[in-house]
């Protein structure tokens, strides 16, 4: 057995790990300007509502570049919109579409959010860097590239279902943005990459006990937005969000490192029951 000291220290390791990126994500939050809406009359309701059912019911049918609806509980909205797309452009698109609608004159924008899927590669950059390092590559170089490009692929390929994701068929969506802690004593990008894999393991082995129960998609917004993560949580039991993440809280990674930001709860519904949000009702999961 090797004896730890000869292997490579975590100081002689890059401090990034790799990860892959999929899928652009734009959530949308709107406030309905519903003292404007109940002055309109009932026929050019419906016609508004006509046109919006048929914009998201285009959006909706495109499973590789889906869009979903949710009724947002609380103050923070009445409406989130969640895109998922392939490129930023196209992104972009959804959210010109919308706001040339009728309808988008009935709706207030509260906040939106812009990432793309992320899947981090923590295990599997530490083993490759150690690896390389053993081999006397210096990290930028060719043959390190030709190497870490190699990796990338092999871990693209198998993990394509997650990076190019369909919206969960689920009621509820929990979604909040997060930063890792940079403080006075404790800064999370500071610490060697054998540590910060060492403490995204344990928080790993978390979710993986509500396997079946929660769908958790991960998204990157390091220079996107404000936050450096988005997390979106698709559940039957919106009791799972809370256990979830207070069970998360406890664990090192989230209890010395974590900084969580608003958290935004919706329920799904499809296009065909958007009228029936807008008669100030709660729209069904069909």
């Amino acid at each position: 057995m090797e004896h730890p000291a000869s292997q490579p220290q975590s100081s002689t390791l890059p401090a990034t790990p790799l990860t892959l990126d999929g899928s652009y994500l734009l959530h949308q939050m709107f406030r309905v300007r519903w003292s404007v809406w109940k002055g309109l009359g009932q026929t050019e309701q419906k016609h508004i509502l006509n046109k919006a059912t048929a914009l998201f019911g285009a959006m909706e049918q495109n499973k590789a570049e889906p869009t979903g609806l949710f009724s947002l509980i609380g103050h923070k909205g009445d409406l989130m919109i969640v895109h998922f797309r392939k490129t930023l452009d196209q992104l972009n698109n959804a959210e010109l579409s919308i706001a040339h609608s009728e309808l988008r004159e009935y709706l207030e924008p509260t906040t939106s959010y812009l990432s793309v899927v992320e899947l981090g590669l923590y295990e599997a950059s530490v083993k490759l860097y150690a690896e390389l390092t053993a081999k006397g590559l210096p990290p930028g170089t060719a043959d390190w590239n030709r190497e870490v490009e190699a990796e990338l692929a092999k871990q693209r390929d198998a993990a394509a279902p997650r990076l190019w994701p369909e919206i969960p068929e689920r009621r509820y969506l929990c979604f909040y943005p997060m930063n890792k802690f940079r403080g006075e004593a404790k800064n999370w990008y500071s610490e060697p990459i054998r540590e910060r894999q060492r403490m995204m393991r344990e928080h790993g082995m978390i979710g993986r006990h509500y396997a079946g129960r929660v769908t958790q998609i991960i998204s990157g917004s390091i220079g996107f937005d404000d936050w450096e993560w988005g997390v979106d949580l698709f559940a039957d039991d919106p009791l799972v969000f809370k256990k979830l993440v207070y069970e998360m809280r406890f664990d090192e990674a989230s209890a010395v490192y974590g900084l969580f930001g608003a958290f935004f709860v919706g329920l799904r519904f499809p296009v065909s029951q958007l009228a029936t949000l807008f008669d100030g009702k709660t729209p069904a999961f069909t």
